[in-house]
């Protein structure tokens, strides 16, 4: 069977970069459309399989599978290698959770770009002024009717406001010239978003099967 192979520079972003998970979403669902294998190259952590996975992606080969080894290692790796507990129990997200896949690497790369302002990587801050644009477009108002758990949904928009309200503070001390006082609320930021984080994985439906999970890897030398 032809397979599609989707490159490491993609893979390797997915987690932050909305844009990036995008193009792997619409390069597996062409996939499944044309009846074609696709193939991930560059996983590295259980996290960035899991989104694969998710996806439905059941291909994939790199570090977080296995490193390069002789080929006389390849016989016995093949018979004792396990996939992780993870990936086991990971299943494909049904097509209508997938924007809340899409809200965590939004959220995860504002809250990037709000660190790098108050580490003064860059000179401006992200847009700070109204409910997160690049997360909240993911999350609409139809969100707790749609996902069928309003009060999850309304849990994640409280928290979702705190981390705005924190970020705003942050980076009104960062204009103010304490920087000292902003980076220090880092730790508070990163807490936040990461409650955010959990809060979403609440909202993710799953359709009934399970996806498989990675067998292989033929990264080896």
């Amino acid at each position: 069977m032809i397979q599609i192979k989707i490159d490491q520079s993609f893979v390797r972003d997915m987690l932050d970069d909305p844009d990036d998970l995008a193009i792997l979403d619409g390069v597996i669902g062409l996939c499944v459309a044309f009846h074609r294998q696709v193939i991930a190259e560059g996983v590295e952590t259980l996290e960035q399989g899991q989104m694969l996975l998710q996806l439905g992606c059941e291909l994939a080969q790199g570090y977080g599978i296995a490193r390069p080894m002789p080929a006389a290692d390849i016989p016995s790796w093949v018979a004792t290698w396990r996939p992780d507990p993870v990936w086991v129990e990971c299943a494909v997200v049904s097509r209508d959770a997938v924007p809340l896949l899409f809200a965590g690497a939004a959220h995860r790369a504002w809250i990037a770009a709000v660190e790098g302002y108050l580490r003064g990587e860059r000179d401006a801050a992200p847009p700070l002024d109204d409910l997160q644009p690049c997360f909240g477009i993911w999350l609409d108002p139809e969100g707790p009717g749609r996902h069928g758990a309003r009060h999850a949904f309304q849990a994640i928009e409280a928290v979702h406001q705190r981390v705005q309200a924190r970020a705003v503070a942050l980076c009104e001390l960062r204009a103010q010239g304490r920087h000292l006082d902003a980076l220090a609320g880092l730790g508070e930021l990163r807490e936040l978003r990461d409650a955010v984080l959990e809060q979403l994985k609440t909202l993710v439906q799953v359709n009934p099967g399970a996806a498989r999970p990675f067998s292989l890897s033929d990264g080896c030398a």
